[in-house]
């Protein structure tokens, strides 16, 4: 399979449990994941009661405005990615705080039916693209023989599920970046404010910057008060980026 677009999968969200001792007056729709935001920020100064009458958007929008966005770092949201490349998990995993990743591992999984990534700067191109994928089937073809040939090197090893690891972790080396992978992502969304403000520009590399902006879409959906202010444009490339309001808050 040629992946040519993200798969994403929204795993987990918060669920907020107010305490009966200090109710808040809600005004508004909102998600667990903003109330939990907008109950740590009232107890800041135990303004339960809601004296300015904001609902729950409202609320995040001002904190939004003034910067004080250590209160969202109180929402976590868990995301699967599917259809991306090594090359992308290599750029993503840089982002460390606020984030946790769990990604398939190549030592231990057999990639003899592995799914690629095509590059969307050869999207469209036949002739780059039938040279890209013959490229892939050649590299996924030594590694096949690679593994086989390995096996039959460590015979010597009693283990087969060892000897398999040991086979796999040596071929794996003649796998492309393009090579597609599955990554679990967990981020608070102070953290996935300010990674996907520096992956949708349009500075990004182009796989990351793709992600980034359809990662946007699904956390708008889940939870608009947190990155209702990313706008999604078509950059000079005619390919989408994105931009935020409120900057590194």
């Amino acid at each position: 399979m040629f992946y040519s677009e993200p798969r994403l999968t929204l795993l987990a969200r918060p669920v907020f449990t107010e305490p009966a001792h200090l109710p808040v007056t809600w005004i508004g729709e909102s998600t667990d994941g903003e109330r939990l935001a907008e109950f740590a920020g009232r107890l800041c100064y135990m303004s339960q009661k809601n004296p300015a009458k904001r609902n729950t958007r409202e609320y995040l929008e001002n904190i939004k405005k003034q910067g004080h966005g250590s209160v969202l770092e109180h929402a976590n949201y868990s995301i699967l990615l599917e259809g991306v490349s090594r090359s992308l998990t290599h750029e993503l995993v840089r982002h460390r705080a606020g984030f946790a990743y769990s990604q398939l591992s190549q030592r231990y999984v057999d990639e003899s039916d592995a799914h690629f990534v095509v590059p969307p700067a050869i999207i469209g191109d036949q002739a780059l693209e039938g040279a890209w994928r013959a490229q892939m089937e050649s590299a996924l073809a030594s590694y096949i023989a690679l593994v086989e040939q390995l096996m039959e090197r460590y015979s010597w090893v009693a283990d087969r599920v060892h000897r398999r690891k040991m086979a796999r972790e040596a071929a794996r080396g003649v796998l492309p970046n393009s090579t597609e992978t599955k990554i679990v992502v967990t981020a608070n969304a102070r953290a996935w404010r300010t990674m996907l403000e520096l992956r949708s520009s349009e500075g990004a590399e182009l796989e990351i910057r793709r992600c980034a902006v359809a990662l946007i879409r699904l956390l708008q959906q889940e939870a608009p008060a947190f990155f209702a202010d990313f706008e999604i444009y078509a950059g000079e490339d005619r390919r989408e980026a994105a931009r935020l309001v409120y900057h590194k808050v």
